[in-house]
């Protein structure tokens, strides 16, 4: 397993204008005399008509323009939502979306494999974890920071215009971006009693780093971490500082007394666990992921490792984690299907008679949580 790659892959209120118009009823009486023993009168009364115009509810998502130095890939602005509600639960989402480590894979202009621009709108968004609606949605009452993801480099790059050749050029500068998340959760919320960090795909690699970052901010609060669909991903030494070279890695690296000293070379993504676990031991942490997660497969396979198995390395990360004295209760849900918190699934899956909105909830509500791991986990080739 250690020859296998470290792939570091993974909402203004809008109020409209309340106006209305009052016609106030008047009477208007018009006397004409024809003789002066004969005389009519006519009276013409116009009424009253009130139109009102319904001031419509706001939406529950607004948009926030990171400034400074946040860009997208291809140079474009970058913005992340918010959602407001309880200020004393606020969770940190990272979103997905691939990755990119050449020209082939990181040309805005081809076929990238990842997201190019954060043009997506939160408010579009009503599955998994953003149907505020649910009744069953553990985060449904929690105020929620959203990190859109344009930089192909799993939220973790901090390199400006890097030339990948043949004319492509693109902005690794998705650790910068993120930290904007992290800003606003310090400077609007930081009286939060609870953090949740969390993110999908992509948007989960970062995860246990900004937790990390979290639990140094806000010495305070619970600070709780659950990666999404990326924990089938290793740590190579050898490959982790290529990746990491493109991507700017080392400007990310904490400075924690855990990190003094590390190198891109050990910023392998199950190494972000034992940083963050280690530094800051009040983190709790869970994990989901398909047992063959067919989007962590292929980028494991377009970087050379075809016989690699997500189900294996599952396994490894979750013992090496571990074997650090860090506890990492995980969900692994049977087949290839990829990430859960922002699908239909989220609501519907079951494993070994545990719901994973169940298993979720525990977990946010700080009760004590198991493994929950398939048995016939549908290899697929079998």
């Amino acid at each position: 397993m250690r020859r296998m790659l470290a792939v570091l892959l993974a909402l203004s209120a809008v109020t409209a204008a309340c106006s209305s118009d009052d016609t106030t009823a008047e009477a208007v009486a018009t006397t004409t005399t024809e003789a002066p023993t004969t005389s009519t009168t006519t009276t013409t009364t116009t009424t009253s008509t009130t139109t009102t115009t319904t001031e419509a509810p706001p939406l529950p998502w607004r948009q926030v323009e990171a400034g400074d130095d946040c860009v997208c890939s291809d140079g474009s602005p970058y913005r992340y939502w918010v959602r407001e509600a309880d200020p004393s639960k606020v969770a940190l989402l990272f979103q997905g979306g691939g990755a990119c480590f050449s020209a082939e894979t990181c040309d805005p202009s081809g076929n990238p494999t990842y997201n190019v621009r954060a043009d997506g709108d939160l408010n579009a968004r009503e599955q998994g974890i953003f149907d505020l609606d649910n009744p069953e949605n553990p985060l449904a009452d929690w105020t929620m920071i959203f990190m859109p993801y344009c930089t192909g480099d799993v939220h973790i790059g901090t390199n400006v215009a890097n030339d990948y050749g043949e004319g492509v050029v693109v902005n690794h500068t998705g650790f910068w971006n993120a930290s904007k998340g992290l800003d606003e959760l310090v400077a609007g919320y930081s009286g939060a009693e609870q953090v949740f960090v969390s993110g999908s795909s992509a948007g989960g690699v970062p995860v246990p780093l900004f937790a990390g970052l979290v639990a140094d901010a806000l010495p305070d609060a619970e600070v709780m971490g659950l990666p999404d669909a990326s924990g089938g991903y290793p740590s190579n030494p050898l490959i982790n500082p290529v990746i990491g070279g493109l991507w700017g890695t080392q400007g990310a690296i904490p400075d924690w007394e855990v990190t003094a000293g590390v190198t891109a070379a050990e910023f392998g993504i199950p190494d972000l666990y034992r940083y963050a676990g280690t530094e800051f031991p009040r983190i709790r942490w869970a994990r989901f992921d398909h047992a063959f997660d067919e989007v962590q497969s292929s980028f494991s396979a377009l970087a050379g490792l075809e016989d690699s198995s997500v189900k294996a390395v599952l396994d490894i990360n979750e013992e090496l984690t571990e074997a650090a004295g860090i506890d990492l209760p995980v969900y692994i849900a049977p087949g290839t299907d990829h990430t859960v918190l922002g699908t239909e699934e989220f609501y519907d899956l079951e494993v070994e008679g545990t719901r994973f909105v169940d298993w979720l909830a525990a977990f946010v509500n700080g009760e004590p949580i198991d493994d929950v791991v398939c048995t016939e986990c549908g290899r697929p080739d079998a």
